[in-house]
């Protein structure tokens, strides 16, 4: 089992940022790959970023180079820098032990609002 905690999220206005942080705890020793996906209202969850152990990364077009994902290995905690945000940024943000780069996991925090104003 693995317990996942966002948070971070809020009320922003356009060009601004926040940091979510996602503490993880559990059997977290299996976990290679952590992944942000994000849900809009009406749309599929989309993965927005992820990173495995030795700190490789993907990003989805939409948000590169305004968002950096980072993991504090020894924290057991994983980021999601948002800056220059849009509101079309605006969903729940959630962390996800994924199964490898293509599949995400069973395990879902309970996510976290972000909503940028334009």
């Amino acid at each position: 089992q693995v317990q996942l905690v966002e948070s971070g999220g809020g009320l922003v206005q356009a060009g601004g940022f926040l940091r979510l942080s996602c503490a993880a705890s559990g059997s977290i020793f299996s976990i290679n790959v952590m992944g942000w996906y994000r849900q809009a209202p009406g749309k599929q969850r989309e993965l927005v970023a992820a990173i495995s152990n030795g700190g490789r990364t993907y990003y989805a077009d939409s948000v590169k180079g305004r968002f950096t994902i980072s993991r504090d290995n020894a924290k057991n905690t994983v980021y999601l820098q948002m800056n220059s945000l849009k509101p079309e940024d605006t969903a729940v943000y959630y962390c996800n032990a994924m199964i490898n780069w293509a599949r995400s996991g069973d395990y879902w925090g309970q996510g976290t609002q972000v909503t940028v104003s334009s």
